[in-house]
């Protein structure tokens, strides 16, 4: 019973890895850019709207039905680390310019953004 209640506590501790990540076109040089608290949920929730034709990004969610999801590279480029201080929970700042210096390394070698 113990060890139950140490892997349910343990569970409620963990923290979800945030960053950035990217949906690459592998026809052409465009590509989606995404900040988040939490990688792989969002992922599979980004993955799960593109597929039901439901993605807020209208240009990206039309080549995705056109080209299908084979035509498109999901990657994460960097992982945001959780500052020391366990009173932050506020990341979004960070984020945004994580996804901006991102943008910016990417547009110097010719990449388009949806």
């Amino acid at each position: 019973m113990n060890r139950r209640k140490e892997l349910k506590d343990a569970y409620k501790t963990m923290k979800a890895d945030m960053g950035v990540f990217i949906i690459k076109s592998n026809l052409r040089e465009i590509s989606y850019i995404e900040g988040t608290m939490d990688l792989k949920s969002t992922i599979n929730s980004t993955k799960f709207k593109l597929g039901m034709g439901m993605h807020p990004n209208k240009e990206l969610q039309k080549q995705w039905k056109e080209y299908g999801e084979a035509s498109f590279t999901i990657e994460i480029l960097e992982k945001l680390k959780y500052d020391e201080d366990e009173t932050k929970v506020d990341y979004s700042e960070e984020l945004n310019i994580l996804k901006i210096i991102w943008q910016e390394r990417l547009s110097k070698k010719g990449m388009e953004f949806y």
